[in-house]
């Protein structure tokens, strides 16, 4: 016989865990920005960051077993192939954006990719928005406007490739969504890589500029933290819930505008700390809202049967 209780029992949860793999992963992502901050724009972005992919490429030798066992079809290989272009571009942009504005402003919309998320899965895979939701996405983007002031400061071509770069990765997770039921996640993430920098390789010759050995340095580092980054996110996913760690996030922020002002000499904008703010409200309610929704369709009802 089975007692209600266990039916409606979660996965064992570690929420001081999970904090702590999120804060590591933090500090990894903020080390990425800093590089590639620190680099300049000596050399081109796209070719940037095709050597951060290209370097990379190393850390999927253990995938090859996953990859060889998939059973490849022709659908399968126009996913990637598509994802790979999609990220490819949001990737660009990015490194683009992190030498024309001061680090706390990527960061802050950076934020941006899970709303375009929700939009897009409302948009063309038939999820309901409800007023909730759609409440927290109109104060999300009103956090954009509040870190651009259109009128008040001038928008940058580093603000507009942020925006571009949030809907690029918004739209390749949705890709990742359809694409984690065909194959497993291991694949999925080593494919990325693969088709990411195939996608940057002509937009890197056509601008080569050599490295110095110092700056192809910089960058497998940037690899190294990228990777690093990626995967305490999986494991602090699998000790808590998002519900638990997505608020972490915001200390991303917090250490992006510090480093900027401490390391670069960018200067404190409560405007976007500000808006910032509101883009990861908006983004841990959704999360929450999600999370309860699950919740619901998984737990039996009160008078449900003991077996």
């Amino acid at each position: 016989m089975t007692d209600a209780t266990t039916l409606t029992s979660e996965p064992t949860s570690n929420p001081l865990r999970g904090v702590f793999w999120m804060l590591v992963t933090g500090l990894n992502f903020v080390a990425v920005t800093a590089l590639v901050k620190y680099m300049g724009p000596r050399i081109p972005p796209a070719e940037s960051a095709f050597l951060r992919y290209l370097l990379g490429l190393v850390f999927l030798i253990p995938m090859i077993g996953s990859l060889r066992a998939v059973n490849w079809t022709r659908q399968l290989h126009g996913l990637f192939a598509m994802r790979g272009a999609v990220h490819a571009l949001g990737v660009i942009m990015w490194f683009f954006a992190m030498t024309r504005i001061p680090l706390a402003e990527v960061t802050a919309m950076n934020y941006l990719s899970p709303v375009y998320v929700t939009l897009g899965a409302a948009l063309f895979m038939g999820e309901k928005l409800a007023f909730r939701r759609i409440a927290a996405i109109a104060v999300a983007l009103l956090g954009v406007v509040v870190i651009l002031r259109p009128g008040f400061r001038e928008v940058s071509p580093g603000h507009l490739a942020m925006l571009v770069t949030g809907f690029a990765f918004g739209l390749s997770y949705l890709l990742a969504k359809t694409m984690v039921g065909r194959t497993n996640p291991t694949v999925v993430v080593a494919m990325l890589s693969l088709w990411v920098t195939l996608g940057l390789a002509p937009f890197a010759l056509m601008n080569w500029v050599t490295p110095t050995l110092a700056e192809l340095g910089l960058l497998f580092l940037v690899a190294c933290f990228a990777t690093a980054g990626h995967y305490t996110m999986t494991l602090a996913f699998a000790a808590a819930p998002l519900t638990v760690t997505q608020p972490v996030t915001f200390l991303q922020l917090i250490w992006a505008t510090l480093l900027g002002a401490l390391a670069f000499g960018e200067g404190v904008d409560a405007w976007v700390v500000l808006g910032g703010t509101m883009i990861l409200a908006a983004v841990t309610f959704i999360t929450w809202r999600e999370a309860m929704l699950k919740r619901r369709t998984v737990t039996p009802a009160p008078y449900a049967m003991k077996s």
